[in-house]
């Protein structure tokens, strides 16, 4: 049995049991105990599930994440404004991976009349693409229904087929110890997995994001480039770590 299937299978006995023994993984896979412990270990690195003794547990949720019409209502100025100035990266003949999310939705107007292709996990963002007549790519998943977005192992894996110029990402927070993060660990393998596919990433975030710290860490401050809107200290302490674009 291939990795890909050994882990959707402990994936989806997790998602009905949420604990799962050693013994009983290497019974539905037919595979050895080591080959099962390392499989175990690279989906708890990839923030699905925690080791406990004899198996694995679903890891614990404690954030519960505003939904996208939330979120598509606050800060609307700043992201109009960040959403802009990221649009001005992006030239003819470049391929692009847009995040799920509200402020790079906001990116889709300024996109009309150039010529790249799009790729997004994001169904809203997809539809707006469409209307402007964009070459657009929707990668497979599960559908997330708060933010309406494609999202888990089998998202990340459809990503593998493409490799893009810039990917912009949403997130929840920046912080300067715990770097980006987000509260879903399924969203966060897919924001992770954009950044590693993409020649050049960044990450658009208004200053209400600023010193929080969401449940799954997506990557450090300075594996993307930070637009924002905002001179404050935070911003500062900031550019001492990694590239900031400020859109004021």
């Amino acid at each position: 049995m291939l990795t890909k299937q050994r882990h959707q299978l402990i994936l989806q006995r997790l998602s009905e049991q949420k604990i799962v023994k050693l013994k009983e993984l290497v019974e539905l896979t037919a595979s050895s105990e080591s080959t099962i412990r390392r499989d175990l270990t690279d989906l708890e690195a990839e923030g699905y599930l925690a080791r406990v003794h004899g198996g694995a547990t679903l890891v614990a949720r404690n954030e519960e994440e505003p939904t996208f019409e939330e979120k598509r209502d606050q800060h609307v100025d700043e992201k109009v404004a960040i959403a802009r100035k990221a649009a001005t990266f992006i030239k003819d003949g470049m391929s692009v991976y847009l995040d799920a999310g509200t402020t790079t939705q906001a990116m889709v107007p300024f996109l009309d009349g150039k010529d790249v292709i799009v790729v997004t996990n994001s169904l809203p963002i997809a539809n707006d693409l469409f209307d402007l007549d964009i070459k657009t790519f929707v990668i497979g998943g599960e559908l997330k229904r708060s933010t309406q977005a494609l999202v888990g192992y089998n998202a990340r894996e459809s990503m593998m087929n493409y490799r893009v110029d810039l990917a912009f990402l949403g997130i929840n927070g920046v912080d300067l110890e715990a770097g980006y993060t987000t509260p879903d660990p399924e969203e966060a393998l897919v924001k992770k997995t954009a950044i590693d596919l993409a020649r050049e990433a960044y990450i658009l975030a208004d200053d209400s994001k600023f010193g929080k710290r969401s449940f799954s860490r997506v990557a450090p401050l300075e594996a993307a480039t930070l637009v924002t809107f905002g001179d404050m200290p935070y911003v500062s302490s900031i550019q001492s770590i990694t590239k900031v674009v400020n859109a004021q």
